[in-house]
This record gives C-alpha cells, sequence and structure tokens, in this order.
C-alpha cells in the first residue's frame, strides 16, 4: 500500500501553488452573509405635496412625518436597523411635477447616527455636529431630532417584538455647541419588551 506524501522534492512550485490557490479559494467560498427584509422607519419631509402630519399631543401639524419602508440589511443587528434610518430617500411618484430628490431629513439636515450594543443596552448616537436645516425645511432643530428619536423607537421596537427578553435603549445626542446644547435635553432611555 503505497502512501501519498506531498514533499518538495515530490511537488514541483507551481503545483503547490495551485494548491494554495485551491485552498484559499475554498475559504472564500465559505464566507456566508445573511440577508435580511425588515422594515425600517425613517424621518421623512413631506415638502414638495400638499400634506401634513400631526405629531404632537398638541396637534401641531409638521410638513414631515416617520414612515416605514422595507430594506433588505446584512450586518449586525440591531446596530444597521439604526443605521438604515439614514440612508437616502426619493419617493417615488407618478407626478412628473414632483421633483425632489431627497425625503430624509437625516440628510437634508446633515445628521449624523450610530449605535453600539453594550453591556447595559443598546446606546444610540445622534450626531449634531453638522447640523443645518435648509430654508426649504419648515422645522427647528428639536422637531427634526423628536422626528429621528421617533424612527429610532419605532424601528427598534418592530426588532424587539421577537426577540427574548427586554433593550435597554440609551439615545444620546453628541456635537452640540453653546447655541444648541439645549438639544441634549432629548436626550432619552427607554426600554423595549421582547416576547
Amino acid at each position: 500500500m503505497s502512501r501519498l506524501i506531498l514533499s518538495p522534492e515530490r511537488v514541483s512550485v507551481r503545483s503547490m501553488r495551485l494548491i494554495l490557490f485551491l485552498f484559499l479559494l475554498g475559504i472564500g467560498g465559505l464566507k456566508a452573509t445573511t440577508l435580511s427584509v425588515v422594515p425600517v422607519f425613517e424621518p421623512i419631509s413631506l415638502e414638495g405635496t400638499d400634506v401634513d402630519a400631526a405629531l404632537n399631543a398638541s396637534g401641531e401639524a409638521l410638513r414631515a412625518t416617520v414612515l416605514s419602508r422595507p430594506m433588505v440589511l446584512s450586518g449586525a443587528f440591531p446596530e444597521c436597523l439604526v443605521e438604515a434610518i439614514r440612508t437616502p430617500h426619493v419617493m417615488p411618484s407618478n407626478d412628473p411635477g414632483y421633483d425632489v430628490r431627497e425625503a430624509n431629513l437625516m440628510l437634508l439636515c446633515k445628521l449624523g447616527i450610530g449605535a453600539k450594543v453594550e453591556d447595559t443596552g443598546l446606546t444610540v448616537t445622534l450626531d449634531v455636529t453638522n447640523l443645518a436645516i435648509p430654508e426649504e425645511v419648515d422645522l427647528t432643530a428639536k422637531q427634526v431630532l423628536r422626528l429621528v428619536i421617533l424612527a429610532v423607537r419605532k424601528t427598534l421596537e418592530l426588532y424587539q417584538e421577537p426577540q427574548v427578553g427586554s433593550l435597554k435603549v440609551d439615545v444620546v445626542i453628541v456635537g452640540t455647541t453653546p447655541e444648541n446644547e439645549v438639544l441634549k435635553d432629548l436626550e432619552s432611555s427607554f426600554l423595549l419588551e421582547g416576547s
């Protein structure tokens, strides 16, 4: 009975390269990605439309709302869900007169967002360093941030619903200046229950 022995004397350099290439190719093919279809809520500007949405307890009509849309995401959950709230959103229309190129208030107002799972729960960071409300957006910075926080909460509520246990969420605001430091008053924490 003979045994196959791979030694430098018996295998050419060219053959060894081929074996190494096939080995690395096999490892690369093992990489797996899970793609999930999930609802993501976004703060949406209603500029360019003929509708308002009443969002607060006093019934104040805002030219903005929070809407969900399905997205295909991969990555660490729930972090990627939170970060997806800031994706570009061009609302489709059958009216050639509707020519709004971006509806997501986070992009329009140059807000940043990030999320990190920690021992205490999920920390969502809203970055207002570059905050700028465009003239066509008839909202205050506080109103925009309230809409963003509502979008975060609604997105995470749907995520947490089938999960076992609860998820504590801390929303922190960074990048304030002495002029807009009052925005830190919107920092909040909430507990989302699973099934």
